[in-house]
């Protein structure tokens, strides 16, 4: 059994809002100490505060989260400068967290670390894994490789990266007691959970395709030996801005049909390069694609549906969301209306996210987790 409760609160005090959040997840545990628990919080909060007084309530409670661009649950639905807590208790499954920190440097061996020790507080089978890894300083598509390489190539990965209200200058993370600001936190799922997962953005390819012939990172030099930025004017004239409603579709393969999004930030004129929200890699089948608001908004129901058909039990606790900053820019005023959607598909479903910087999940079942951009990203939990 999981049982789960959420907070939610707009209150801007970070003492009056860490004791509301542990009000409302009180009235539905009463007096039960949850054992695991992620918080997702507006910037300008007093984090350490609030992290210590719901460690007051929950002694030693596995906790993660981190700062984002917006915040979402079926307590207040979508809002902005909020802060929101989910809490889980279950005596069949096993949800423990880790964290690899300082990250920056030594990277691959604090991620393998991290695991190894954090897999090692269970006997239970591994099912599934949560991250919010830092971002802005680091690339998410290179952490989440990292991962992989711990868990396995196919072990489902889900999360999204910390966000500071698109202001692209620190986020933080939440490990415990802890704020970090160079890190990597994680839950770790074992034992009887089920869970299902979509992935959709609404966006779709036009033109042809191509294949990247130079790429450093997260910096495009050339598609088809054409610099990046005259294949962008191949198809948008002079003017290639914004850029962020023009992402490359990178497909999984060449055979393949199923996509994942790469968000350009930024061009420079004298080499022609682009600079993209996630990396590419070398000889990557790409191409440019395109949306409407209206289709951004469909592919949020799309998302959620595909979520159900993939969750083997009848009966999910809740559905957490994880949508993209980006998508919330193109969207403006419209953005509230992704959670309506998630809430037309099932009135009764309980929900909790937010808004971040890439995303994390499969493309489908039993496929290898990527990292998006653009993206919205529906995981279903339950037992039964």
């Amino acid at each position: 059994m999981l049982t789960i409760a959420i907070g939610h609160t707009e209150e801007i005090d970070s003492e009056d809002a860490a004791r509301e959040i542990l009000d409302q997840c009180r009235s539905e545990l009463g007096s039960k100490k949850a054992q695991a628990g992620i918080l997702y919080a507006a910037v300008d909060h007093e984090y350490d505060k609030i992290l210590g007084i719901i460690n007051e309530e929950h002694p030693d409670i596995d906790l993660i989260g981190c700062t984002t661009d917006g915040e979402l649950s079926s307590v207040l639905g979508f809002t902005e400068d909020s802060i929101t807590l989910i809490l889980f208790i279950s005596d069949d499954i096993d949800i423990k967290a880790g964290v690899a920190d300082g990250v920056s440097e030594n990277l691959e061996k604090k991620i393998a670390e991290s695991i190894k020790h954090t897999t090692s507080l269970s006997d239970k089978e591994l099912k599934m894994c949560i991250i919010n890894p830092v971002s802005i300083t680091l690339s998410g598509a290179v952490i989440l490789e990292n991962f992989k390489q711990g868990l396995g190539e196919s072990f489902p990965i889900f999360g999204a990266s910390a966000a500071d209200q698109w202001n692209f200058v620190q986020t933080y993370q939440f490990y415990k007691t802890e704020v970090l600001t160079d890190a990597v936190p994680f839950l770790l799922f074992s034992g009887n959970l089920i869970f299902g997962s979509g992935v959709a953005s609404g966006w779709t390819p036009i033109g042809s395709p191509g294949h990247v012939t130079k790429v450093e990172g997260n910096v495009l030099y050339s598609i088809d030996d054409k610099t990046a930025v005259e294949y962008f004017k191949h198809y948008l004239g002079e003017n290639i801005t914004p850029l962020g409603e023009y992402p490359l579709a990178v497909f999984e393969n060449e055979e393949s049909e199923k996509f994942y999004l790469r968000a350009p930030l930024a061009s420079n004129m004298e080499d022609g390069s682009l600079v993209f929200a996630g990396d590419l890699t070398l000889g990557a089948k790409v191409q440019l694609s395109h949306t409407t608001r209206d289709r951004i908004i469909e592919a949020t129901e799309k998302s959620i549906s595909q979520s159900f058909e993939n969750y083997s039990g009848q009966e999910p606790e809740v559905a957490i969301c994880f949508s993209c900053s980006g998508r919330k820019q193109v969207l403006g005023t419209r953005t509230s209306e992704e959670y309506k959607l998630v809430k037309k598909v099932n009135p009764d479903l309980r929900v909790f996210g937010f808004h971040g910087y890439g995303e994390i999940a499969p493309l489908d079942k039993n496929r290898p987790s990527r990292f998006h951009n653009e993206t919205f990203v529906s995981l279903l939990l339950g037992t039964k």
